[in-house]
C-alpha cells in the first residue's frame, strides 16, 4: 500500500468492540457491526478481540476479511500476528508490549501494514527506525475501553507528528464531541472504537464521525 493510500486508510480507523452486540438496535453480529460502519465511511478496520479462542477468532477474521474486501477497505489484526498471517489480511497492529516489531516483519513480510502503539516521542522514533508503518498514540482523552491507558497530552502528540515521517493516528476515547481539539495537531485521522460500535445506529454515527474527519484532518495528507 503506497503511504498516501495508507494515510487515506487512517482518517476513520475502526476498532471492533462485541461488547454491544444485540445493544444496539441495528446489529446482532460483528460482521453486521462491521458491514454498517464501512457503510457509513470507516476507511479501516481493525479487528480487536480479547475473549475469542484461537480458532473462534481465525474463524471471524476470514468473516470480516471478506466484508472488507468485498468493500475494498483495508483489514488490520490486533496484536495477533499468527491471525494475521493465516488469513493474509493487510496487517497487524502491536502495542509496546507485543510481539517485536521486527519479529512480526520477519512473520509477515515486507509488503504488509505494521501499526505501533506510542505513547512518547522516543517510542515513535523507535517504531520508526523498526520500520512501522503507522503509529497509534494515545490515550488522547480518558477512555473506558482501556482503562489502564495512560492519557497522552496534545502538546506531546504534535511533537510526535513533527518528529516522525510515517502518519499517526490519534486512539483513545475519541467522540465526535471532542474530535476537533485535534485540530492542527498533525494527525492522518482518528482511531475510534465506541464511536461507532457502541451507537444503536452505527451507519449514520460513523457517517457524521467521517464527515467531522474529512474537514478536520485531510488537510494534513499529502497529495
Amino acid at each position: 500500500m503506497k503511504s498516501v493510500e495508507l494515510k487515506t486508510s487512517l482518517l476513520l480507523y475502526a476498532v471492533t468492540d462485541r461488547a454491544w452486540l444485540g445493544k444496539n438496535f441495528c446489529c446482532e453480529t460483528l460482521s453486521d457491526a462491521v458491514f454498517q460502519a464501512i457503510e457509513g465511511g470507516a476507511t479501516l478496520i481493525q479487528l480487536r478481540e480479547k475473549e475469542l479462542s484461537e480458532k473462534e477468532f481465525l474463524d471471524e477474521a476470514f468473516s470480516i476479511k471478506e466484508i472488507c474486501a468485498s468493500k475494498k477497505i483495508p483489514l488490520i489484526i490486533n496484536d495477533n500476528v499468527k491471525i494475521a498471517k493465516e488469513t493474509d489480511v493487510c496487517g497487524v497492529h502491536i502495542g509496546q508490549s507485543d510481539m517485536e516489531l521486527k519479529e512480526a516483519r520477519k512473520i509477515l513480510g515486507a509488503d504488509k501494514i505494521i501499526g505501533v502503539s506510542c505513547q512518547t516521542v522516543e517510542q515513535a522514533l523507535q517504531a520508526e527506525k523498526n520500520g512501522a508503518d503507522y503509529l497509534g498514540v494515545g490515550a488522547v482523552f480518558s477512555t473506558s475501553t482501556k482503562t489502564d491507558a495512560d492519557n497522552v497530552p496534545l502538546s506531546t502528540l504534535k511533537e510526535i507528528c513533527s518528529s516522525v515521517k510515517i502518519p499517526v493516528v490519534a486512539i483513545g476515547g475519541i467522540s465526535l464531541q471532542n474530535m476537533s481539539q485535534l485540530k492542527g495537531s498533525g494527525i492522518a485521522g482518528v482511531s475510534v472504537i465506541s464511536a461507532i460500535f457502541a451507537q444503536q445506529d452505527i451507519r449514520s454515527s460513523t457517517k457524521e464521525l467521517k464527515s467531522s474527519a474529512e474537514k478536520l484532518f485531510l488537510s494534513f495528507i499529502d497529495c
